[in-house]
């Protein structure tokens, strides 16, 4: 065997009768362990200072690069031949780690694009975010100071019992949202955890997974709609709030309706994504990747109405600054408040968006793809956006706007 390359890796199958090796002639002890399954693991192979033959693990094919694992077995090498033991320190470090010193290796190692998430990009910063708050918020209060050598799937099941129970749930404060529990909450907690100790398996920081096996508790919400009449009322709640509700808050909501976008999707949007000619909008980045999404004509007309209105980049402009507008989910509780309505979000608006569509008789497929879910077996990116999807996504933000019976305050 010559020096370890990608193409070398890559044409290498796997023994299904047993897990073989592949050594680097280049690089003495510097390998790649290929198991039955086809699982390939640098690992370097060293004899320390009581000439005990130790073999460390380096990390997965994939997660790291054939380039990266051999300069990084290169700097053990070196540890090696100074008289240190590398493998020892590592385990030392193990048995100390604690939950707390994992959810921020994680975090550091995410923001800085080292960890792969879904399709094997980087993993999204609104993503982390979230991982963030779950971590700060339920996480370390309940289980931060846990050593990972000790925690076992018991540990996890309970931590999801104690927040269902409202154990790091807090009122709110100022201006900031509130903390709750429930059977949700505590099953995301449980998901963003899981999700952090098999991405320490892939780097070998741990051995093993406390979280596997563990049962996330259902969450027993309703997939919430706004029927007719309710999208009636909520039309004329909408114009009865002009002139007191900030006014690009209630296109955005408009929007958000009419076209089932995300939340995200619809404040991040940029006149330069809006193909006008095609009725499309060109998204560089959604929750799942790179889209075409195509549009009706009622939610096309508001952001051209919004383009005259305003110089900003951003479709929906934000109040300070050169942002986007960010207070739109405010607007839309007070709103809906007024109308003794305490479970409407925006998710909702694009759950009612795919309502109406299923009224008006089209198919998951022709829903999925206005929607910008990823279909079954390929990424929506693929997608062809022919006549027929643009007629549907046209018939239903029609049907919309005509339940809502109002007019754009920057129609003209």
């Amino acid at each position: 065997m010559t020096k370890l390359t990608k193409r070398i890796l890559e044409t290498t199958k796997a023994d299904p009768t047993k897990d073989t090796f592949l050594w680097c002639d280049e690089l003495k002890g510097f390998g790649v362990k290929v198991t039955r399954s086809g699982t390939k693991t640098f690992v370097l192979q060293y004899r320390n200072a009581e000439n005990r033959s130790r073999r460390m693990v380096l990390g997965r094919y994939g997660a790291f690069s054939v380039e990266d694992a051999r300069r990084w077995a290169m700097e053990k090498m070196v540890e090696v031949y100074k008289g240190d033991d590398p493998l020892q320190e590592k385990q030392s470090k193990r048995e100390g780690l604690t939950v707390a010193d994992l959810c921020n290796w994680y975090l550091t190692e995410a923001r800085d694009g080292r960890i792969l998430g879904r399709m094997r990009r980087p993993i999204k910063r609104s993503t982390l975010d979230m991982d963030d708050s779950r971590i700060k918020t339920h996480i370390l209060p309940l289980i931060g100071t846990r050593k990972i050598e000790g925690l076992r799937r018991g540990d996890i099941e309970k931590l999801q019992a104690d927040i269902i129970a409202g154990k790091t749930a807090k009122p709110r404060d100022g201006r900031g949202g509130h903390t709750t529990g429930g059977p949700g909450v505590g099953a995301r907690a449980v998901g963003t955890i899981h999700s952090i100790f098999e991405h320490a398996i892939r780097f070998d920081m741990v051995e093993r997974n406390p979280a596997r096996g563990v049962r996330r508790h259902a969450d027993n919400k309703k997939q919430r709609r706004l029927s007719t009449d309710e999208i009636r009322a909520f039309g004329k709640a909408l114009q009865a709030a002009e002139g007191i509700e900030h006014p690009v808050a209630l296109e955005a909501i408009r929007f958000a309706l009419l076209t089932g976008f995300r939340r995200l999707e619809v404040l991040s949007l940029e006149h330069k994504w809006v193909d006008h000619d095609s009725r499309v909008i060109r998204f560089a980045e959604t929750k799942t990747g790179a889209q075409v999404r195509v549009i009706g004509s009622a939610p096309l007309e508001i952001v051209r109405n919004m383009r005259s209105a305003t110089e900003s980049a951003y479709v929906f402009e934000g109040a300070i600054g050169e942002g986007h507008f960010v207070g739109v989910p405010r607007v839309l509780g007070r709103i809906t408040a007024e109308l003794g309505w305490n479970d409407v979000t925006m998710h909702v608006l694009r759950h009612t968006f795919a309502s109406v569509a299923g009224d008006l008789g089209y198919s998951e497929l022709t829903i999925r793809a206005m929607l910008g879910h990823a279909s079954r077996g390929v990424t929506q990116r693929y997608v062809h956006i022919d006549d027929p999807l643009r007629a549907a996504a046209d018939k239903t933000s029609e049907r919309i706007a005509e339940l809502l019976a109002t007019r754009s305050r920057y129609q003209r």
